[in-house]
């Protein structure tokens, strides 16, 4: 089924291309940073959207779950608690733009210039080899993986694993003026160690009765012509 000439595909394909290039240029241009995460998540939408048209499934729900559900919402949040005067950053906005825009230029035309004019285009890019009904995208990525790239995929976890192991590390330094809590003796600590039971006799004050009327029937008493002065 095809629509002025271009199949049902490329009109999506099209379609996300243009929504995709709209949100990068707000994420670059608009001067308020929660407008731009917001955009920068419409990005991410966008992009996996093209991916499902490349049957990247995996990739794609990879990408909205961990860049937009974790990752974005974390950034939109931090920014939003943020104290950011939006009026310095309109100020240096418009100073910048005049240096920002060449850079662009240039750095788009030495794109085009790599990759090549003739490369561009929907019909340029081979279509997806058939698959079988029970062909999972999944699973052919987990082969790949953990055959083919075996050693990066390793040698990639180690670095992540020394970087999380670093960074609680240098976050859980012991200091003089904080109360710290040993997570070894919190563990073997029993039911029995946490509360102490104290019996004592409870005792019991009272004011004498006898002692309060007295001093009360006293001060009540008129006094004499000769006491008063």
């Amino acid at each position: 089924m095809t629509f002025f000439g271009l199949h049902f595909q490329d009109i999506v394909f099209y379609t996300l291309a243009i929504i995709l290039l709209v949100a990068a240029l707000g994420v670059i241009t608009t001067r308020n940073p929660v407008y731009a995460a917001l955009y920068l998540v419409l990005a991410f939408f966008t992009a996996a959207g093209i991916w499902l048209l490349l049957e990247a499934e995996f990739l794609a729900i990879a990408l909205v779950l961990v860049y937009v559900g974790a990752v974005m919402v974390l950034f939109l949040f931090v920014v939003m608690m943020l104290d950011i005067n939006l009026d310095k950053l309109r100020e240096g906005f418009w100073n910048a733009l005049p240096v920002a825009l060449p850079i662009g230029g240039m750095m788009a035309v030495e794109m085009m210039l790599i990759v090549g004019v003739r490369n561009f285009g929907a019909d340029k890019v081979l279509a997806p080899p058939t698959h079988p009904a029970d062909y999972s995208n999944t699973a052919e990525l987990g082969r790949v993986l953990y055959t083919d790239y075996l050693l990066p995929f390793e040698l990639a976890s180690v670095v992540l694993l020394v970087a999380i192991v670093s960074a609680i590390a240098l976050t859980l330094r012991d200091r003089k003026e904080s109360k710290s809590m040993d997570p070894a003796k919190q563990v073997l600590v029993k039911k029995a160690d946490r509360i102490r039971i104290i019996k004592m006799d409870a005792v019991v004050e009272l004011e004498d009765e006898s002692e309060s009327l007295t001093d009360t029937a006293s001060n009540d008493k008129p006094k004499k012509n000769g006491e008063a002065k």
